[in-house]
């Protein structure tokens, strides 16, 4: 199920950098499980488009068939929604009246299922964002939306490893603060980093490690009130993204080091967690240097999984009580 989710949000950026979301006008949880039949229906599909801000103000030129291409990558994503409803829900339903349930994880099973729920919610809500005045979706609606889809990927990756390694690790202090250092400044990144996405921030400053001739661009914090910068300054969110990945990787480099001593579980661990924030890195600086790309972008925003992989994999070896 968490391989499953890490699809979705995979899918789910292709979708955006497609500028594919806003295709589908209007949310049938059981009717639109099928795409289009025919040519009538096609053409019932392109009309209710046409109605929407984006075809009158942006793609008044398309054809029915540039409209699919949209079209798909939209219903796809829909369709892989309710797919992980249905595999979560059929196997959990089995499970339960086989009394194969562990002890203990019948509300975490819920509580996960009405976050899906929830989830899709949610993706609807943000798309009805960019079907009213402007073709675009509201960006804190967008980090919102991203952000539960880590969140519920978060839960199922700790449960699953919960269930196939039920004895912590015991870890040292140091190694510990660390990894819980590391994911809070990862919270920060990632809906930094959602936010970048919403407001199109990497398609300005396509240079790196300078933003344009400086290291602090001009526009940083012109908008009053001051907080509104961080989340509604396209130049500030990719300047907060910037800094999130330098103190992300200064960190990850001391829980490299600090495991050099531990044992090789742990150590393999901070490997993984080393690797996958260079690799996000790497991803992040010739994303923007190519001026985000679909390709590109859409494997920057799966790295950000893997390294949130990475750090819920430490975190839970961690978990036992730290040794001195």
């Amino acid at each position: 199920m968490a391989f499953t989710v890490f699809v979705m949000v995979v899918v789910g950026g292709a979708t955006r950098l497609t500028e594919s979301g806003l295709s589908i006008v209007d949310w049938r949880p059981v009717t639109g499980v099928l795409p289009p039949i025919g040519d009538e229906a096609w053409q019932v599909e392109f009309a209710k488009y046409q109605t929407s801000p984006e075809f009158k103000l942006k793609n008044y030129h398309m054809s029915i068939e540039d409209f699919k291409g949209i079209f798909y990558w939209e219903w796809a994503h829909r369709l892989l929604g309710r797919l992980i409803g249905l595999f979560f829900f059929v196997p959990m339903v089995w499970f339960w009246a086989k009394g194969r349930v562990p002890e203990g994880y019948k509300p975490r099973l819920i509580v996960l299922f009405v976050l899906g729920g929830l989830q899709g919610l949610l993706g609807w809500y943000m798309v009805k964002s960019g079907l009213v005045d402007e073709p675009a979706v509201s960006h804190y609606r967008l980090t919102a939306h991203l952000s539960l889809a880590l969140l519920i990927f978060s839960a199922l990756f700790w449960t699953a490893l919960s269930l196939l390694n039920p004895a912590p690790t015991q870890g040292s202090k140091v190694m510990k603060r660390l990894s819980h250092l590391f994911a809070l400044v990862l919270v920060f990144q990632l809906v930094m980093g959602a936010l970048v996405a919403g407001l199109k921030a990497g398609h300005i400053f396509n240079t790196w490690p300078l933003m344009g001739e400086t290291f602090m661009p001009a526009g940083l914090l012109v908008m009053e009130p001051m907080w509104r910068n961080f989340v509604d300054n396209a130049v500030t969110t990719q300047f907060d993204h910037r800094i999130g990945a330098y103190v992300l990787f200064a960190l990850a480099v001391a829980i490299w080091l600090a495991a050099r001593r531990a044992n090789a579980t742990i150590k393999g661990a901070a490997n993984f967690l080393m690797a996958s924030v260079v690799m996000q890195m790497t991803l992040g600086i010739v994303m923007l240097l190519l001026e985000v790309p679909v390709s590109w972008g859409t494997a920057h925003q799966g790295g950000g999984v893997v390294v949130l992989a990475a750090t819920i994999y430490l975190m839970h070896i961690l978990r036992g009580r730290p040794v001195s």
